[in-house]
């Protein structure tokens, strides 16, 4: 939660979903659509994805973003993948979720928001980087 004393710089949302089809969080190309989905209905930019399908199971993917990044990891034994979506700016990462568990199939989940930032005090205290 941003207080007045604190400079929220992003927001970071930690989704847990259960309840999906075993095939559906198996299925590397499945998963990265899942995450492009995410990405493309939260507005962000792409920069990079990487995408690993596990033995004898389990798939996880990671975007970098510029913006921030998500990432996805998948149980299947279980149905549950576990998601982060972090957003910088002004962007929403709230927009990406539905994109992620529809695709995937979850049937149930939980979502926790963290702000992002540091106190407003500080930020006066660390000098700006000079570039050449």
């Amino acid at each position: 939660m941003t207080t007045p004393s604190h400079q929220e710089l992003g927001r970071h949302l930690l989704i847990d979903a259960w309840g999906c089809p075993s095939e559906s969080v198996n299925d590397p190309k499945l998963v990265e659509r899942a995450v492009l989905d995410s990405i493309r209905e939260g507005g962000a930019t792409l920069i990079d994805m990487i995408v690993h399908q596990f033995s004898p199971y389990g798939v996880t993917a990671t975007a970098a973003l510029a913006e921030s990044h998500i990432a996805i990891h998948t149980w299947p034994e279980h149905g549950y993948f576990a998601a982060d979506i972090f957003f910088c700016g002004d962007l929403d990462p709230q927009k990406g979720i539905p994109a992620i568990l529809q695709t995937l199939g979850a049937t149930s989940h939980e979502v926790r928001e963290i702000s992002r930032g540091m106190p407003r005090a500080a930020m006066g205290d660390v000098p700006a980087p000079e570039f050449t």
